[in-house]
């Protein structure tokens, strides 16, 4: 009888927790998916906030903090450009990288040693020496880059990496180490990782596809 309650019991847990589960993935998947093709910065702020919401509710996944924190760097990029579409705009763009930071230190915590979050811990160091590149590319520029080093160390196969080295070899200027020609054959790497690459979900990274296509149209 004893044994009979427990299955009972072990049965309804399982019950729930699958319904928990889909009920997380189902709120996520629209909004990883508008993820990748908002352009729009205040959208993008309140896709990070609903994030942040699915992360404080569910507090054992890494992903909704992921996705928060990536959802306000796409948003300081966009805010924080200036009018030469170089950056310098730090009142914008330093609350968005400060904000991002606070978040994927929330999801480290929960998964260790990810390729992905690395990635947008580069991306994190970018959008704060781009509020003054000038002033502060000798401490962004080498964070920047270690993450960037360790993300592939983690993945190699990661395509999004490729992306980024991409975009630094492609904006940066030839003086400086920069290459058109580089850039290019990087994005052309980024797209052969991307036909091989397979999320391990529906609502786990794969953005990058359209800025890939959209950078290899430019280069030819």
């Amino acid at each position: 009888m004893k044994k009979q309650t427990f299955l009972l019991v072990l049965m309804f847990a399982s019950a729930a927790l699958f319904a928990q589960s889909e009920k997380y993935v189902k709120a996520m998947e629209p909004k990883v998916a508008a993820l990748d093709t908002t352009h729009n910065p205040e959208v993008l702020k309140d896709l990070a906030n609903s994030f942040e919401r699915i992360a404080d509710a569910e507090k054992t996944q890494w992903l909704p903090y992921y996705y928060a924190a990536l959802a306000h760097v796409n948003a300081g990029y966009m805010v924080g450009m200036g009018d030469n579409g170089m950056g310098g705009s730090p009142d914008k763009s330093d609350p968005e990288a400060d904000k991002a930071d606070e978040l994927i230190k929330k999801a480290e915590a929960l998964s260790k040693d990810n390729s992905e979050i690395w990635v947008v811990k580069k991306m994190i160091a970018t959008l704060h020496m781009m509020g003054d590149p000038m002033n502060r590319y000798m401490t962004y520029g080498p964070q920047a880059a270690e993450a960037l080093a360790t993300a592939k160390k983690l993945n190699p196969e990661n395509p999004r990496i490729y992306l980024l080295e991409g975009q630094d070899k492609y904006y940066t200027p030839e003086q400086y180490g920069g290459s058109k020609e580089e850039a290019k054959k990087l994005f052309e790497q980024a797209s052969e990782k991307f036909e091989k690459f397979k999320p391990e979900s529906s609502i786990h990274p794969y953005w990058g596809v359209y800025q890939t296509k959209y950078f290899l149209s430019l280069a030819k």
